[in-house]
């Protein structure tokens, strides 16, 4: 008990710690969740016509999800993620958005044409058929909760609202300079919406105010590809270069942050959101932005950060995340559509109650453990700790390596012997750094045996030239052969080690040479570059 006692309380040797690249790091939690995201083997990816230029997710129940390419609207199933249905023959152009009523029952998408379809989704005959914008349609949104209405916004940089039953435009909301190419309702008001332009400049519009002119105004900087309204209802972030930024509105349209890390246009963002119920990450919502270096990246918003990145192999042009938080769709350049789906647990699903007749079943119970059963005695030791759990966990027992066993004996040769046979340079030079500390390095080496000197000597050889190792290593060569220089020239296999070492050197210092010519070569070159 005593010896175990005083184990405890020893400090082994450690050797210093490596310089970590960002790549080694675990991945986090959050990590894992947005990379469990996965297409089903059982589905292929689809590969549409054209670039896809919009995404859009149904709110109802099981969240099919449509993507525009071309002069097609493709409907996916959202529970099998297979195409659902297509609807072309209602278009005469290119089809640029799409949005699903609340309801999820009617569907309206504008086209390059300058017209907005409302079409039913069970039949695929148009509805209604909305004539206005004398240019291209580039957005097409219904209101949270409104049937009745939608907006549109396009290349004749006006932004209208229509009423769908009568067929007629109730506002032309003008203030843009330039291409209107996203738009978003509010998520807490059916009556205000935002949209953002290619004059730099996004407007929150209120159609209850009576005049045509936004109640808010705030300039992106650069060409406004995309814009979201955050589920609070009081914040707004804006897509446009490599940038998303974070706007407040309830706080007089402030920027609240910048977030760079694209290297190219950032063409599209949406919300999605950490996919459980209760606990401590229920309503953490995400941004999740994709751009033109193929890059899906995710940000957290509340701490402004980024906490995953993906490489896709094409440029991508739209994503989508659906309401129930279990699939992930983006859409590329080259027309294909990577659908992720993510394992729901049956802890985080939804209590579905009875669907189709059928009952939930009923798990049996189980028996109660009296103190009868042998089985009452081992309960719990297979059980996993709950949330709130306090764990006592028993101390490790620490393993103690021969070199720190003769280092507390103060065997100080012996260890240094025992870790330069263990043949790792990091505890060598750890058991070095602490006989220096113990003021017993230089003793040592002068008591060394021939073959002990020529064990050091092949070390040094080895390791005295590594830049980690370099600055301690190469003034302890130096002082061994000062000290040993006799016992060095009467042993033939010593000098062998000697004038390998010295070779090794020379070479090193030759490379450094070279190295710092080309430096001399380069540094004034990207000087004048900077300079540019």
């Amino acid at each position: 008990m005593a010896e175990n006692q005083s184990i405890a309380r020893t400090f082994p040797v450690k050797p210093k710690l490596k310089p970590t690249s960002a790549n080694s790091n675990t991945p986090t939690p959050e990590s894992k969740y947005w990379r469990s995201f996965k297409t089903p083997k059982d589905i292929q990816t689809q590969t549409l016509v054209s670039s896809i230029s919009s995404i859009s997710f149904s709110p109802a129940s099981p969240h099919d999800f449509a993507a525009t390419h071309s002069a097609t609207v493709s409907i996916f199933s959202g529970q099998t993620l297979e195409p659902k249905t297509t609807i072309s023959s209602a278009f005469r152009d290119t089809v640029t958005s799409a949005s699903f009523r609340s309801d999820g029952r009617l569907i309206a998408a504008g086209d390059l044409s300058g017209a907005v379809q409302v079409l039913d989704l069970k039949t695929r005959v148009p509805l209604r058929r909305l004539r206005g914008h004398t240019r291209a349609v580039r957005v097409v949104r219904y209101p949270r909760a409104d049937k009745l209405h939608l907006f549109s916004g396009g290349d004749d940089a006006i932004v209208k609202y229509w009423d769908i039953t009568t067929e007629t435009k109730i506002y032309d909301l003008l203030g843009h300079k330039d291409y209107v190419r996203c738009a978003d309702a509010s998520p807490v008001s059916d009556d205000m919406f935002v949209s953002g332009s290619y004059d730099h400049t996004v407007k929150v519009w209120d159609v209850r105010v009576l005049n045509s002119g936004s109640v808010m105004e705030f300039d992106h900087g650069k060409p406004v590809e995309d814009v979201i309204y955050l589920p609070s209802g009081g914040l707004v972030a804006t897509a446009g270069g490599n940038s998303v930024k974070i706007w407040d509105i309830l706080g007089g349209g402030k920027l609240l942050y910048t977030m760079e890390s694209h290297n190219k246009t950032v063409t599209s963002i949406c919300v999605g959101k950490i996919g459980k119920e209760s606990g401590e990450e229920a309503q953490q919502y995400r941004i999740l932005s994709v751009a033109l270096d193929g890059y899906m990246k995710v940000f957290d918003y509340a701490k402004f950060k980024i906490t995953h990145s993906m490489r896709f192999p094409n440029p991508l042009m739209s994503v989508g995340f659906s309401p129930d938080c279990s699939t992930r769709v983006i859409g590329a350049s080259n027309g294909t559509v990577y659908v992720g789906r993510r394992k729901v647990k049956s802890s985080e699903s939804m209590e579905l109650g009875d669907i189709g007749g059928f009952h939930p079943v009923e798990e049996p119970q189980r028996r109660v453990l009296r103190p009868s059963y042998f089985r009452y005695f081992q309960r719990g030791q297979s059980e996993k700790p709950s949330e709130w759990d306090y764990l006592i966990k028993k101390p490790k027992k620490i393993k103690v390596a021969e070199h720190d066993k003769l280092l507390k004996k103060f065997m100080h040769k012996e260890a240094l012997l025992a870790a330069l046979n263990g043949k790792n340079p990091e505890n060598v030079v750890a058991v070095m750094e602490e006989l220096v500390a113990r003021k017993k390095l230089l003793r040592c080496v002068s008591n060394l045996e021939t073959e002990e000197l020529g064990l050091l000597l092949r070390f040094l050889q080895r390791y005295s030239t590594m830049p980690r190792f370099s600055r301690f290593l190469m003034g302890l060569t130096k002082k061994v052969v000062e000290m040993r220089a006799e016992d060095i020239k009467s042993s033939d296999e010593l000098r062998g080690d000697i004038r390998n070492l010295k070779r090794d050197v020379e070479e090193e210092i030759r490379l450094q040479q070279t190295l710092q010519q080309i430096q001399g070569i380069v540094s004034p070159l990207l000087k004048i570059a900077a300079r540019r």
